[in-house]
Formats: C-alpha cells, structure tokens, sequence
C-alpha cells in the first residue's frame, strides 16, 4: 500500500535485504504540476500496487536513482512504456538492457525542473547518486546517501548494522564512506544539498524523516563537513 507524506509526495515499502539480513527498501512517488508522477527508485509491485499507483495518476517519469539501485527500472519501463526513463551517469554502460530518455546530471529534464531541483553528487563515481528536492511539500529525495534504522529485530542485524554505522538513526553508513575517493567533492556536494530549503526527507533504507531532516543530515555528515 501506497502511504502519503505529502498531498503530493507517496511511498512504497518493499522487502529489501542486504548482507542476508532484511531492512526494507523504498520506492517515491512525486504528483508533478501538471497531474502526471514521477517515480522514484522503482521497487517490484504487484498488479494491486499498479492500480492504486494508476488512480493517484500517470506515470511519465522514471528514474533509477544510482548505480546500484536499478534492479526494476526496466519492469516499470516495461509497466509504463509511454514514461520516459533518467539514468545516472555510467548506468547505461552497466545495463545495457536499459534504454535511457535521459542522462542525469544537476539539472533538471524541462518537464520536472518547475517541481524538482536535483543535484548529482560528486566524488563517489561508484555511486554516482542524483538527489531530488521536491520544492511545493520542501522534501529531500535520496537513495543512500543516508540510512535511518532506529532499530532491528534481529540479532544478526544490529551486529553487522552497528559495525557498518548504519544503527541508532539517520546515518552516513561506513559502506558509504568507503565509496568517497573526492572528499572535497563530496563536501560541496552535501553542503549544496543542505542549501535547499527541506523539512523532511525520504530514505530509501530506514524511517522516512517527517519534520527536522535537514538538521539530522547535516549531523550524519559532521565527519566530512569543514574538513578538506
């Protein structure tokens, strides 16, 4: 089931595990101004998922966030072959399955730059992750720049979960960390994300953040924050 944060902003939970342990992915949906939806991070939906996706709107814009998350772009391509499809810098090369309409960088497509502002984020060229602000509900869109896991059932997980750094909140994960080989890169990026004027953000691995996230990342990111 779809859940709304915003009159204009959805999201959808799916089954997600990583190191054999679960902890939940998450696919965003944005109402554009002129009626149509922009997904985020596709996740595998079933036939119900569709027709409640369906009464919100149409479909028109895909996007795959990362160079990690991309599993199901080409099933929602394939479920709204009419979208248009935005790929990260190098996804293409990677899955040369995917077709893409666009090539993602600081600016917006034309039909989502009146909604959206988007920054792709520097000096982590494995990631290569574009982050979204939606600016009507002041929300933050972002895959894994950060994860917000308050807590975890199951022992094995908060063992690997609090070796990664990945526990107790939003977090700049180790693995994150590693994928950095700009820090000064890096740095402008997220104070150039901190710049835009957010309340919440919705992460893909954890809690969404409903009031106070501009707050709580720039926290996470205290270890590279005015260093060079």
């Amino acid at each position: 089931m779809f859940r709304s944060l915003d009159s204009d902003v959805w999201f959808l939970d799916k089954p997600f595990k990583m190191m054999g342990v679960e902890l939940g992915g998450r696919m965003t949906i944005v109402k554009l101004g002129d009626g149509s939806l922009l997904m985020v991070s596709p996740v595998a939906m079933t036939s119900d998922d569709r027709a409640e996706l369906d009464r919100i709107g149409p479909v028109r814009h895909i996007v795959a966030p990362n160079l990690m998350h991309h599993l199901y772009a080409g099933d929602a391509k394939t479920s709204y072959p009419d979208a248009k499809l935005y790929l990260p810098p190098g996804l293409a090369e990677k899955r040369k399955d995917l077709t893409a309409d666009g090539v993602l960088s600081d600016q917006p497509p034309a039909a989502l730059a009146a909604d959206l502002e988007q920054h792709l984020v520097q000096g982590m060229p494995k990631l290569n992750e574009v982050v979204f602000f939606h600016k009507k509900s002041r929300t933050l869109i972002q895959t894994d720049l950060a994860f917000n896991l308050i807590q975890m059932p199951s022992l094995l997980g908060r063992i690997l979960f609090t070796l990664n750094g990945a526990l107790g909140g939003v977090r700049a994960t180790k693995v994150l960390r590693s994928l950095i080989v700009d820090k000064a890169a890096t740095r402008r990026s997220i104070e150039k994300i901190l710049a835009w004027d957010f309340d919440r953000m919705i992460i893909t691995h954890g809690d969404v953040v409903r009031s106070g996230a501009k707050a709580e990342l720039q926290a996470a990111y205290q270890f590279l924050l005015g260093k060079s």
